[in-house]
């Protein structure tokens, strides 16, 4: 027992000494263990300094990286980024066309500015007129083009004096190639013939439809001594008329009479010219009141004021009167006239007369107004005129178009005077 003892306290004795001995190789181990990470660290960051150019390669293939799975998390479908792309590089593109274009084109320029300078000096050295085409100078085929635009037509006339009764007879016979004045490549025209510098008579031909090469075949007669023809000139107008505006000028022809030998008729073809416009003058204004009964058949005119007159006499003023014609197919049914007012280029009237106009016809008379200054020497000359009824556009159509549909009310409008002729030649037209 004792001896089992002593071998058991033995064996501990020789135990115990060898934990210390094992934390002392733990420690060691670690101590050199921690020398080695030590070591290889040093040793990493010398081969860091050694090799630097291998950190960027990692750092772009890092954001490679990251780029692609951050794009794989969008919501974006791959094609469409394509298509983003795809773009992109297009505008990209047309921007350095636009620019190598312009930059191109710039480069070109003072060629052309030089060739320009030296045509012009070569003129001026040759003394040629200021008028003339430049040498040098590249013509445009354009230019070609705005001429034969310019071109307004032809139109055939006739000339004739009879000795006898001192009668010049002036025949429009036809016209080509005139000038389209209508939003559809066509014009509706006439004619108007007149002398000057008088201005007292003018004719105007019919309208002819839709037509650029009209045929007119109308004779017009001047009553004028052969003695004061020489100071005369013919004027040919050549007019489109419009049914809703002021009627446009296609051109004019001008005949100083001094020129033509009218010891035998003339008939030739003169190639039409563009005419300065004449602003249209101002006439004045009529108040008419209009009332019809359809069961009477009975259609009253009330003829009330005019105002702002045109001055016909020599002393600043006229004398007024109104006639009132009711026609139908240009032919005159009944014409009545107001009483004269003296002196005055606002005059009052308030007069009413009446016309019978069964229900059946209303729609097919017209009533033509017109504004006369009274003379008692020679003839009335006529200040305005305007009318209503059939074939009117404008105001004289909506005030009978409201005098048809108010039965028994009368119905008072303003209307603006227009020129005889003008309104003659929209009597003659044939409504669309």
């Amino acid at each position: 027992m004792r001896l089992g003892g002593a071998g058991a306290r033995s064996r501990r004795a020789a135990e115990e000494p060898e934990e210390p001995e094992r934390e002392e190789v733990t420690e060691a181990a670690r101590h050199e263990h921690s020398h080695t990470e030590r070591h290889e660290h040093a040793h990493a960051h010398e081969h860091e300094h050694e090799h630097p150019e291998h950190h960027p390669g990692h750092d772009y293939k890092h954001m490679k990286e990251k780029f692609a799975s951050d794009l794989g998390h969008l919501p974006i479908p791959a094609w469409a980024i394509a298509a983003i792309v795809v773009v992109v590089l297009v505008l990209v593109a047309c921007c350095i066309f636009c620019l190598f274009k312009k930059c191109f084109a710039k480069k070109k320029k003072p060629k052309k500015v030089r060739e320009r300078k030296t045509g012009r000096r070569k003129k001026e050295k040759e003394g040629e007129g200021e008028g003339g085409e430049k040498e040098g100078e590249v013509k445009k085929p354009g230019e070609e083009q705005e001429k034969e635009q310019e071109k307004l037509g032809r139109l055939e006339f006739s000339l004739d004096y009879n000795f006898t009764d001192a009668q010049l007879i002036v025949g429009i016979l036809q016209a080509q190639d005139l000038a389209a004045m209508d939003m559809g490549g066509t014009s509706d025209p006439y004619v108007k013939v007149y002398l000057l510098p008088d201005k007292k008579k003018k004719y105007e031909t019919k309208v002819q439809r839709k037509n650029l090469c009209p045929v007119f075949n109308e004779t017009f007669i001047f009553k004028i001594p052969y003695a004061e023809l020489g100071g005369k000139t013919l004027m040919l107008q050549v007019f489109d008329f419009d049914r809703f505006s002021k009627h446009d000028m296609i051109g004019e022809i001008k005949i100083p009479m001094n020129s033509v030998d009218l010891g035998q008729p003339l008939q030739q073809w003169r190639d039409v010219e563009s005419g300065e416009k004449e602003e249209q003058e101002k006439l004045g204004d009529i108040c008419i009141s209009l009332r019809y009964v359809p069961t009477a058949g009975k259609l009253t005119v009330n003829i009330m004021e005019a105002k702002n007159l045109k001055k016909m006499d020599v002393g600043g003023l006229s004398d007024p009167y109104v006639k009132i014609i009711l026609q139908q197919n240009g032919k005159r049914i009944k014409k009545k006239k107001t009483t004269v007012k003296k002196n005055t280029l606002n005059p009052y009237f308030n007069e009413s007369f009446s016309f019978e106009v069964p229900f059946e016809q209303i729609q097919k008379v017209q009533v033509v107004i017109t504004v006369l200054d009274y003379d008692k020497l020679g003839s009335n000359d006529p200040i305005g005129k305007t009318f209503m009824g059939y074939g009117a556009t404008g105001v004289g159509l909506r005030h009978w178009s409201e005098m048809l549909a108010n039965p028994r009310r009368p119905v008072a409008q303003w209307h603006t005077l227009l020129p005889e002729e003008e309104v003659e030649a929209a009597l003659k037209a044939k409504p669309r």
